[in-house]
């Protein structure tokens, strides 16, 4: 049997990563989560790429030649994962550009996978096996579950850490599932909700004062701590309760834009795996109700809500879902709203932002702020338009 090789998988979705990368291991690979989040990430990716690229090309770069330059990896037996939603955005060439890069600072061995379901990219392609779908499905599940749960947790816990030390334990807990292709399946999974519920459940709370704060925008800088500098420790610490939508709704908002899109055996594998998704779903969103915790609605109700409040056919990039979660956070009590995106996103600023004024005067019980993250902007700049946002005293809806 051939030695396995190392792929490195650059920072995304850090609540869900230490669960997903089990889907990509195999008797090839053995992956490697890429964690190192200096800001000055970026400026070493921007001394190889031109700088009207967007801010998570920059940082992705950044964090694959730092972890090559530190000659922990053997250039000859290591890989990069790439995630390539394939829309109208400009990170889909990066890629390309990044294997310029590496072939003239002298890394022609280094291999670039991309991970996308559009078939860009194709000699680069990362199979889609079977395996890696039921991993995959079970990982976004239960890092759903986890992120809710904690989030919902932390502002009230009356030991400090409690919450964080949970997760953890549960991470490393579904790990061993993953890694043993155990508990994958529709029941079982569930199962391991209703024992995360108990668990964060029985954290002791006291009451406290805390904000609701929901964070909607952009793929990365909304899942990436890299990619929004930490946001989610900044909020916990003012506190906050912060409310992020998770991926499950991402990916079933993916499928439900992109069924439309492709040939006739992809769009019907697009609606089957969507059923599938969305049913369990909707389960899990039950568990965590029965527990006394709040999620979105499921899918297929968030987008029915959302009706006159999004483009409902605007499916470039984030899209409508930006909206959706914006109108169906704030139903949930999350009035206010932090709506991020990286900084020379075109699509952000068109489908992302351009939404946001409509949607102000929709929701007047409501307050969104836009923030974008740069290598060229600071954190007094970025820390000034969140605490508009914290600051500011909202009217009782009820009088």
């Amino acid at each position: 049997m051939a030695e396995k090789r190392t792929l490195l998988i650059p920072s995304l979705l850090d609540d869900w990563f230490p669960l997903l990368q089990y889907a990509f291991a195999s008797e090839q690979w053995d992956p490697v989560l890429l964690t190192e989040d200096d800001p000055q990430l970026a400026e070493l990716g921007l001394r190889h790429f031109h700088n009207e690229l967007c801010y998570p090309v920059f940082l992705v770069a950044g964090q694959v030649l730092s972890a090559l330059r530190s000659g922990n990896y053997d250039p000859a037996r290591t890989g990069v994962l790439f995630g390539q939603a394939g829309d109208e955005c400009r990170g889909s060439c990066g890629i390309r550009l990044m294997r310029r890069v590496l072939d003239g600072l002298g890394y022609e061995q280094v291999a670039l996978l991309s991970l996308n379901v559009r078939g860009i990219d194709r000699d680069t392609g990362l199979p889609i096996t079977p395996s890696m779908v039921r991993r995959a499905l079970a990982a976004a599940v239960w890092g759903d579950t986890l992120a809710l749960l904690r989030n919902q947790t932390r502002p009230y816990e009356a030991v400090p850490g409690t919450a964080e030390a949970l997760w953890r334990q549960w991470m490393d807990t579904l790990g061993q599932d993953l890694a043993q292709d155990r508990n994958l399946f529709r029941r079982e999974l569930l199962v391991r909700c209703r024992e995360m519920a108990a668990s964060f459940r029985a954290v002791e709370t006291v009451p406290r004062p805390a904000q609701k704060v929901a964070v909607v925008g952009e793929i990365y800088t909304k899942y990436c701590r890299l990619g929004n500098w930490n946001l989610e420790r900044y909020l916990a610490a003012e506190p906050c309760e912060i409310a992020v939508g998770g991926i499950t709704w991402y990916a079933l908002y993916y499928m439900d834009t992109h069924m439309l899109k492709g040939s006739a055996p992809l769009r019907r594998v697009y609606r089957l795996l969507f059923r599938y998704l969305s049913g369990i779903q909707r389960e899990m969103i039950a568990i965590l109700s029965e527990a006394g915790y709040t999620a979105l609605p499921p899918l297929p109700e968030l987008k029915r809500q959302a009706e006159g409040y999004a483009p409902l056919r605007v499916a470039v990039a984030d899209g409508w879902l930006i909206a959706a979660e914006i109108n169906g956070w704030a139903r949930l009590g999350y009035r206010k709203v932090l709506c991020i995106q990286p900084f020379a996103c075109l699509p952000g600023h068109i489908f992302g932002k351009g939404q946001y004024a409509a949607l102000q005067r929709k929701l007047p019980q409501a307050r969104l702020v836009s923030v974008d993250y740069d290598a060229s902007t600071g954190p007094g700049t970025v820390q000034s338009r969140i605490r508009m946002l914290l600051d500011e005293r909202l009217e009782d809806p009820h009088g």
